[in-house]
């Protein structure tokens, strides 16, 4: 298992484009990934566990990856995340 906090800078947070965008992402990894938020845990392989954690922009999230490729997956998820998500 490995983890990363990072920061949501696109200025909107995680809605529905940017959830779907991470989403999108992970799912091109066979590990677990979840992140944490505010207390709460959030599939990040699903776009509607994604936006019920109501992040926004300035937000800091723990990335959490569990599995076979969970470097690459952390690596892949954290750029995504710092290049905006594409917006």
């Amino acid at each position: 298992m490995v983890s990363q906090k990072v920061t949501i800078k696109n200025p909107t947070g995680l809605h529905l484009r940017p959830a779907g965008i991470l989403c999108r992402e992970a799912m091109q990894f066979s590990s677990s990934i979840t992140f944490k938020f505010r207390g709460g845990t959030a599939n990040a392989k699903s776009v509607l566990s994604v936006l019920g954690a109501c992040v926004k922009s300035g937000d800091e999230i723990e990335l959490i990856c569990d599995g076979d490729d969970e470097e690459e997956a952390l690596n892949v998820l954290v750029l995504a995340i710092q290049e905006g998500l594409g917006e």
